[in-house]
């Protein structure tokens, strides 16, 4: 049931419309390649029962903005592996994932984002910034602060764009590149051209928290606001309540809804950045191409919008593979096929 990967995908019949138009907002347009987009089978995360916290108490250090929580397992002298999460999800995206690559000797790092768990910003005077760029940085901090010169990324959603933007713009930090939906680097000026009718339907959470009903709205309800997203983007992974609730207790963070709500906002240029990003933001509104090792995943049930895979296979100029990951698997791959995404970790340096 386990294809062999190819390097280069293309299977439009399978891919939605409102893929190829996520990746135009986001990135900008891309032509597409040829190949053929391989299928690895795993099994759907039906059930999805929390068990006590993978790894034991959280650390906090220090870093850059930010005093970052965060979760590390595995031998200190391991290969270093960032695993970055997105919205609206925590740390527990990669519950299943970290222990197994601990297990196989490998240091893994999981932080919280800015705005999520028990990461603080150091200063009230600190713009609470969610712009791409920021994120990057809060990255790069974090992996000064540790004293690792170089890492693994692996990433989905939000956590996939900004490890794409590491891999893109600070190549000697990056061994290798594991993105759920491929390459998500965006700009403003992309942000501004209108879609098909179907594809801005699917971003319509975005158009929502463009408006103050909307900042109030996930501020008075982010917990039901978050399982929609769950059900709309992985509508056949059948977590339980204790599952949710897990990861819901990040978004308790002050600073949550004012991270979440500029992300958004600035993405369609109806807020402004934080001057000290301008030059990074400015090589990323080039779609800069990544060169170091890559392996980008897709569920074949994702009902959250991403490009499709043909789209954006030639902004990986080195060694690069797409697994379509078949069982029933939506968005938040790493959590619902964690042994696939720990597999990608495994193999990307090794292409």
């Amino acid at each position: 049931m386990t294809a062999t990967p190819t390097d280069r995908p293309l299977d439009a019949q399978r891919r939605s419309l409102l893929g190829g138009a996520a990746l135009a907002l986001l990135a900008g347009p891309l032509g597409a390649v040829g190949g053929i987009a391989p299928a690895f089978a795993a099994a759907p995360r039906k059930t999805a029962a929390a068990g006590p916290a993978a790894w034991g108490a959280l650390k906090q250090i220090d870093a850059g903005v930010l005093r970052v929580s965060y979760a590390e397992l595995g031998p200190r002298d391991g290969t270093p592996v960032l695993l970055l999460h997105g919205w609206p999800y925590d740390i527990h995206t990669y519950a299943e994932v970290a222990p197994i690559l601990a297990g196989q000797g490998y240091r893994v790092i999981v932080p919280s984002l800015r705005g999520y768990g028990a990461t603080a910003f150091l200063s009230a005077d600190t713009p609470r910034n969610g712009q791409q760029a920021a994120l990057a940085a809060d990255a790069i901090a974090l992996l000064d602060a540790l004293g690792i010169e170089s890492a693994i990324f692996g990433g989905c959603d939000w956590g996939a764009r900004t490890a794409g933007i590491l891999a893109a713009l600070w190549p000697q930090r990056c061994k290798g590149l594991v993105s759920v939906s491929g390459y998500l680097i965006g700009n403003q000026h992309a942000g501004q051209a209108p879609l098909s009718p179907k594809a801005e339907l699917q971003w319509w959470y975005q158009f929502y928290f463009a408006t103050e009903r909307g900042e109030r709205g996930y501020a008075q309800n982010r917990d039901e606001f978050a399982r929609l997203i769950w059900e709309l983007a992985s509508p056949q992974w059948r977590f339980d309540d204790a599952t949710f609730a897990r990861s819901a207790a990040a978004f308790d963070n002050p600073d949550h809804v004012a991270i979440v709500i500029h992300n958004y906002r600035w993405r369609l240029g109806l807020a402004q950045g934080e001057a000290r990003f301008d030059a990074l933001e400015a090589q990323l509104a080039k779609a800069p191409s990544i060169v170091v090792p890559t392996i980008t995943l897709e569920g074949d049930a994702n009902g959250a919008p991403h490009p499709p895979a043909e789209a954006y296979a030639r902004k990986f100029a080195g060694k690069y593979q797409h697994r379509e990951i078949t069982g029933g698997i939506g968005h938040n791959l790493p959590q619902e096929a964690p042994q696939a995404f720990a597999q990608a970790i495994v193999d990307v340096t090794r292409l």
